[in-house]
């Protein structure tokens, strides 16, 4: 039997289009770049041979064009996995709820989803402006935990291993491991990007191991990450998005695989505050290979 939403469940406007982002079922493109920051998505549109529609919404902002021939969606979601579950659950009921009717489409869509970001490199070959394809990532978050299936899809040995290692706080909240999808990622990643486990922090500063003015609940936390290997992996870079991307991608039945450049390295102590001149290297890799 076919899956009814309630109004309370699946908020549509006046307009027809879903309630934060403001697009229409027609205005989504299979092909969906995400980027973080809402000036990013015209940097990326910059490269589309034409353009559909431009549409903000608070921090989302979304552009949906062609680029050789491809028809591509830019969407920003701004800094989280708390906004990656906005806008991974309002594309996924875009493609595959019948807005008239509010019942599950008969024939379900899969989208193909591209994160763009900026990260913290961790590791000596990570220096700053590496670019770093998301193999593997582990949430922070702790988002994934609320759906059902979250076991199914994720590496249980992996976040065993990991949870012993770091002698993690249950308070935190359990940390996921869940990989990018196969094909998405190695075709996106090629042979020029570092083929990373990324950490998807629940925020910029504590969760990141960042102290200022109220010290952490474990100083050692990053040091203990630098050195973690499992079956010769180590983690590469901390970022905020890619776990929950990955997660409720693979739940939904979409593709889904995170690159980012490295802007800071944590082992090194530096950092590129003005790395937006040199991503466009990153977004065209992107573009050419969605």
């Amino acid at each position: 039997m076919k899956k009814y939403f309630a109004e309370s469940e699946l908020i549509i406007n006046p307009d027809g289009s879903i309630f934060h982002l403001h697009i229409r079922p027609e205005q989504l493109a299979d092909k969906v770049i995400l980027v973080g920051d809402p000036g990013r998505v015209a940097t990326v549109a910059a490269h589309f041979d034409t353009q559909e529609f431009d549409i903000t919404s608070r921090e989302f902002h979304t552009i949906t064009g062609t680029y050789k021939g491809k028809r591509i969606t830019v969407l920003s979601t701004g800094i989280g996995c708390d906004n990656i579950d906005i806008v991974l659950n309002e594309l996924d009921a875009l493609v595959n709820i019948d807005f008239a009717s509010r019942y599950e489409k008969d024939e379900l869509r899969s989208l193909e989803l591209v994160r763009i970001g900026t990260c913290g490199g961790l590791q000596p070959n990570t220096p700053v402006g590496t670019y770093i394809a998301s193999k593997k990532s582990i949430g922070f978050d702790g988002l994934l935990n609320y759906y059902d299936g979250r076991n199914k899809v994720c590496d249980l040995d992996f976040e065993k291993a990991f949870t012993q290692h770091m002698q993690w706080n249950p308070q935190k909240g359990a940390p996921y491991v869940i990989d990018s999808n196969e094909e998405l990622f190695n075709r996106i990643a090629g042979n020029d990007m570092v083929q990373g486990i990324t950490i998807a922090c629940g925020g910029f500063f504590g969760p990141q191991g960042r102290e200022l003015r109220v010290p952490l609940e474990d100083p050692t936390q990053n040091t203990k990450i630098e050195d973690f290997e499992y079956k010769g992996m180590r983690i590469t870079n901390f970022e905020m998005e890619s776990s929950a991307l990955a997660g409720l991608a693979r739940l939904m039945g979409h593709k889904a695989t995170t690159c980012c450049m490295v802007i800071a390295n944590r082992l090194a102590k530096e950092a590129n505050a003005n790395y937006k001149n040199s991503i466009d290297g990153l977004i065209q890799l992107v573009l050419e290979r969605i």
